[in-house]
């Protein structure tokens, strides 16, 4: 097959396997689960043959047209360059590894059928989008990954939890994706095209007459998909979705849909320097602020959310420094090492009995009970923290060094202002990253919380799923900075001198001083008892997530603190931590300019509809009503009533008439 082809095969035959998921789920059962696999698994060996034939080179490009439109034609087009081909394969690649998880997470859960299939929706709608060489059918893909987000986060759509985080992760990626329509409109009138390569093409021409605000307009829709400030505040709560989904959507969709975005079309915002500046801002806020955030969390999920919106910062940050090979590559890296601690913590869940509502505080000493979670999730947080030679130390040094290089002076599209933003905020994010990173380790794997009953081993679905997302989490990093820069422009991905010194240095301090926070809280707390639990019967993990979110607290009994006493967070953000535990009270903010308004002025809307409009359909309608009442009584039947009537008229005409005629 040619190149061309298989490209085709790699989204349609998740699509194909959702199709048949749902058709079969109720008939034939048994076909649910080879469905929900096999089609992705597929789906990642033709993206690594693409990937491989591609090779960095030329880019693939095929287009036919879809219909004729009159004006600006819609092609369904593949562009699939070096970007393209390896986030795809990342793509699969998480994908296969949470279909398998969710074989054993979600074994007994009646609508497993229904997310299988959504699971594999969800995958071909990113793939669409990366393998897209046409804004109009990527924008399809990008709507998509909207409406299954809004049903996987609701999965336990019994719990209020569930309905509220799912129906507020639509509503805010919606708020930003009105403007990124408008602007992909406005960029395709002035490029005359929705073809990327046309578009990159007419910016390279200075063919775009309105570059700051199209790249404005499109920045909208990227922060809210990619959970950048101020549209983040979705992502923490859409952790009440089963934790699978937690792992897919941090990990190589949706809000990774927003990073590619930029970077596939990174010309066009570096014609704006005001736009890259903009983008520098928005993502040192969204670094430093949702790490501050992450260390205040109690809930396992929780921190991971906080951790992936600093995470897309960094990412974001790259680009603002117009290197769309340091974005892509921390992308990459990211995207194991994040599924990574998901699945991990849907392990730990599992062991723990709780959904982590306030779980970090309650877990006891976890370490011997799951020493699978135990051992790669270590691997997953030195590579989230930077630390030599995790795969996070080297992608996560290449946005130090872009950032370095930009602030410097050295880049032709980035400001320097932007340079100097990404770097300080990128410095103060590392040290905050490995703050929370061993808060985190240490919390979950050596806590002193209510040890629950005993679950047994898990699924080996769900094991073997851990150690393969392992492998790229401590390896890929060192391998890919050398290979990598052929795929992504010839940039040069290799850890700079200076950033590596300071970025793991302040790594290190950030860790050491919480260890010894850590360790200074617990000698404190030692004569604090901790309360009962009550036994919690046997159950698999996806039981246990969905019970916990529906009785509103640890699904294997309740405790008597609220909180761990020796949590080094609150050591060590002081007045701080209350804060950065409500996310900079961000939702109260919203809700003062936005819900509560929009809520009053739906009341007055009401108000008016009810007591005024009604009131003249009503008082329309009465009048007639009462003239045929009046008329209807008149009407007795009684003959000399009717010849009474008749000569009283007839005296009163008479009467009249001979007093306008004296009159006259």
């Amino acid at each position: 097959m040619t190149t061309t082809t298989l490209a085709v095969l790699v989204p349609l035959l998740p699509f194909l396997g959702a199709a048949a998921g749902l058709l079969l789920g109720r008939t034939a059962p048994g076909f649910v689960r080879p469905l929900a696999v096999l089609p992705v698994l597929v789906s990642l060996a033709l993206a690594a043959v693409v990937a491989v034939r591609q090779g960095g080179d030329q880019a693939v490009d095929a287009a036919t047209e879809l219909t004729p439109t009159g004006s600006v034609p819609i092609e369904l087009a593949l562009h699939i360059d070096g970007f393209a081909a390896l986030v795809a394969v990342l793509v699969g690649l998480v994908a296969t590894c949470v279909q398998i998880y969710s074989t054993g997470y979600l074994r007994d859960d009646p609508r497993y059928p229904s997310y299988a299939a959504l699971v594999s929706l969800f995958t071909s709608a990113m793939l669409l989008v990366v393998y897209s060489g046409d804004l109009m059918v990527l924008l399809v893909g990008w709507e998509i990954m909207g409406i299954c987000s809004y049903f996987l986060v609701g999965h336990y759509w019994e719990t209020p939890e569930a309905r509220a985080a799912s129906l507020k992760a639509f509503l805010v990626t919606k708020l930003g994706d009105v403007p990124f329509l408008i602007g992909l409109f406005a960029l395709a009138t002035d490029a005359g095209s929705f073809r990327i390569t046309r578009v990159l093409d007419a910016v390279a021409s200075g063919g775009l007459d309105h570059p700051t605000l199209i790249a404005l307009l499109l920045l909208a829709g990227v922060a809210g998909k990619s959970a950048q400030f101020p549209l983040h505040t979705w992502l923490p709560d859409a952790m009440a979705g089963p934790t699978p989904v937690s792992a897919l959507i941090h990990a190589a969709t949706m809000v990774a849909a927003g990073v590619y975005f930029i970077a596939r079309l990174l010309p066009v915002f570096e014609a704006s320097q005001a736009a890259m500046v903009v983008l520098a801002v928005m993502a040192a806020v969204t670094m430093a602020g949702s790490a501050l955030a992450a260390l205040a969390q109690d809930d396992i999920k929780r921190v991971l959310a906080y951790s992936t919106i600093g995470q897309l910062g960094y990412m974001t940050g790259a680009l603002a420094v117009a290197d769309r090979g340091a974005a892509v590559f921390h992308l990459i890296s990211h995207g194991a090492f994040k599924a990574l601690l998901f699945l991990g913590a849907g392990v730990i869940i599992h062991a723990a009995g709780t959904n982590s509502l306030a779980a970090m505080s309650r877990m006891g000493n976890l370490r011997d009970r799951v020493p699978d979670a135990y051992w790669t999730m270590t691997v997953a947080l030195f590579a989230l923290a930077a630390i030599p030679p995790f795969s996070g130390f080297f992608s996560k040094e290449s946005v130090l060094g872009a950032a370095e290089h930009a602030a410097t002076g050295h880049s032709e599209h980035a400001p320097g202002a932007a340079g100097w933003t990404v770097l300080v905020a990128g410095l103060l994010t590392a040290l905050l990253t490995a703050a929370y990173a061993t808060r985190l380790w240490l919390l979950a794997f050596r806590g002193r919380g209510v040890e629950a009953p005993d679950h047994g081993r898990q699924p080996l679905t769900m094991t073997v799923v851990l150690w393969v997302l392992a492998v790229p989490s401590l390896a890929v990093g060192a391998l890919a900075y050398r290979t990598l820069p052929d795929w992504f422009d010839g940039r040069a991905l290799a850890p700079t001198l200076a950033t590596s010194v300071l970025g793991t240095g302040v790594a290190l301090i950030g860790g050491l001083v919480t260890y010894a926070a850590w360790r200074r809280t617990t000698s404190l707390a030692a004569r604090v008892p901790l309360g009962a639990v009550a036994a919690h019967p046997e159950a698999d993990a996806g039981q246990v997530e969905a019970e916990a979110i529906a009785s509103h607290k640890p699904a294997y009994g309740d405790v008597a603190q609220a909180s761990d006493p020796a949590d080094p967070g609150r050591l060590l953000l002081g007045p701080l931590h209350r804060h950065a535990a409500a996310g900079f009270h961000l939702d109260a903010v919203y809700a003062a300019l936005l819900v509560r308004p929009v809520q009053a002025g739906a009341t007055l809307v009401r108000f008016l509809d009810h007591e005024v409009v009604e009131t003249y359909v009503r008082g329309a309608g009465a009048l007639p009503r009462l003239l045929g009442t009046a008329v209807r009584r008149a009407q007795t039947g009684n003959l000399q009533t009717y010849v009474s009537a008749l000569l009283a008229g007839t005296v009163v005409l008479v009467v009249a008439a001979v007093l306008v005629a004296t009159g006259a």
